[in-house]
């Protein structure tokens, strides 16, 4: 197996998986709980690119041109990243013969990210502390990042099966 069918496979399973978080958002949606709005992740991305790390309040911040788009990018970006991670932690073998554990494991602990880097970054505080709930807001993330991590491991079935 080459390198280049390696880092595409990667590719495939953490795009795949970050599908199967945005499946889970959208039924989350028709129930009526809000998740990330992806323009807003736009918005910091975009001024990251302008020097600003720290927003206040993002909402509140200049909107960025494209800012939804870019944000659906940085979505699926970190989702691949994410993806190259639990692959260079788990090693080749388990991208080979993929389990559930690993990558539920994994897709839970990657809810630092959001909880420690991106709230805070934002405006809402680490662990969304700044928020009126914070404790549902990072149940949330917890189950949301759970999610990712089942679709880590359906992606990398289904790749592992194309694959043959």
């Amino acid at each position: 197996m080459s390198l280049l069918q390696d880092i595409i496979k990667v590719v495939f399973i953490g795009a795949g998986a970050t599908v199967v978080m945005d499946l889970w958002l959208a039924l989350l949606r028709r129930f009526g709980i809000q998740g990330l709005n992806f323009a807003l992740l736009g918005r910091w991305a975009g001024h990251l690119g302008r020097g600003t790390l720290v927003h206040p309040a993002i909402a509140k911040s200049a909107p960025i041109a494209g800012e939804r788009a870019l944000g659906w990018a940085v979505h699926y970006a970190v989702g691949v990243v994410f993806a190259a991670v639990l692959v260079a932690a788990f090693g080749m073998a388990w991208l080979l013969r993929p389990t559930l554990l690993p990558a539920l494991l994994f897709g839970v602990a990657t809810v630092v990210a959001p909880l420690f880097v991106m709230q805070p970054a934002m405006g809402a505080g680490f662990a969304a502390s700044k928020t009126p709930t914070p404790l549902k807001n990072c149940a949330r993330s917890v189950v949301n990042h759970a999610v990712f991590g089942l679709g880590l491991y359906l992606s990398a079935v289904l790749v592992v099966a194309l694959a043959r």
